[in-house]
């Protein structure tokens, strides 16, 4: 594993490599909050598949400077920065949660690099023509993204004091998010491993502040910046049938519109199965 800083403009993203150093680069954008400090596959995993998997903090997370008022397409130009320094041309792209709109603005607007992109429990545009964007998500969540969809001071301090909770005691953001979980996911959230794993990509994403959390957020309700109508590489859609956090209904709307995407979803399970269900997703972006 390498860790690293790439300078963009007058920002730094901080990135890390893991896997085969020969193998298929494939980009994995963590969810919201995250880091790329969060779960992912052992690197003997990731060499047995030849895989090598490259991860970044979003601007505002961990060691990536912030970027003020930054919309879901800035993250291809930042993918495209990490992937130059380390002289790679042609890459895959998952992300998961809050890193699926990220992935298929990287695979709207980097068309000539991105060989595959897939999207695990991912959110649709706030303007979906035909979306019931808030049917099935939790009221805590709900609450908040239709907060920043007015601007609302409120969502700020609310925002902030539970970032401050969070870097403070990252079990605690788990503790909340039980309240609002489905079943398969409490079942999820009762591995040691996994609770250890999550729990350290929210503490390394929080150190710094609550605004990467803030502006994913921020971002999510806004204009994307890209027609996800016109992505020309090949998608994968996955989604937990029982996601009470981004909700299966956003990734069967994207699937009725993106070009040459497929959706799988499965049943008996929800969010945080996406972290289990990854390898998988790996062997397909890869084939």
């Amino acid at each position: 594993m390498s860790r690293f800083e790439i300078p963009v403009d007058d920002r730094v993203l901080t990135a890390e490599v893991t896997g085969a150093p020969d193998g298929t680069p494939v980009f994995l954008l963590h969810g919201t909050p995250g880091s790329c400090a969060g779960p992912k596959p052992r690197s003997s995993v990731l060499y047995r598949q030849g895989v090598r998997l490259i991860c970044h903090d979003r601007p505002g997370y961990g060691g990536s400077t912030r970027m003020p008022g930054r919309r879901v397409a800035d993250a291809a130009q930042d993918v495209r920065a990490v992937a130059d320094q380390l002289g790679v041309d042609r890459f895959c792209v998952v992300g998961r949660s809050g890193g699926g709109p990220h992935a298929l603005a990287c695979a709207a607007l980097l068309p000539d690099r991105v060989m595959r992109a897939a999207v695990l429990v991912g959110l649709a545009p706030a303007d979906a023509v035909g979306l019931d964007w808030y049917a099935g998500m939790s009221a805590d969540n709900a609450r908040n993204h239709a907060k920043a969809e007015v601007g609302d001071a409120e969502l700020m301090r609310d925002m902030i004091a539970l970032a401050v909770r969070t870097a403070a005691d990252p079990e605690s953001l788990l503790e909340e998010l039980r309240t609002q979980a489905a079943e398969p996911d409490l079942l999820f959230m009762q591995s040691v491993m996994y609770r250890r794993l999550l729990t350290a990509s929210y503490a390394e994403a929080l150190r710094v502040g609550p605004y990467g959390w803030i502006d994913d957020i921020l971002a999510f309700r806004g204009d994307w910046g890209f027609p996800v109508d016109q992505i020309v590489p090949p998608v994968r859609l996955w989604h937990g049938a029982d996601d009470t956090f981004s909700p299966v209904s956003h990734s069967r709307w994207l699937a009725d519109r993106i070009p040459r995407a497929e959706v799988h979803v499965q049943y008996g399970a929800a969010h945080f199965a996406a972290v289990e269900v990854l390898p998988k997703i790996l062997t397909w972006l890869t084939a």
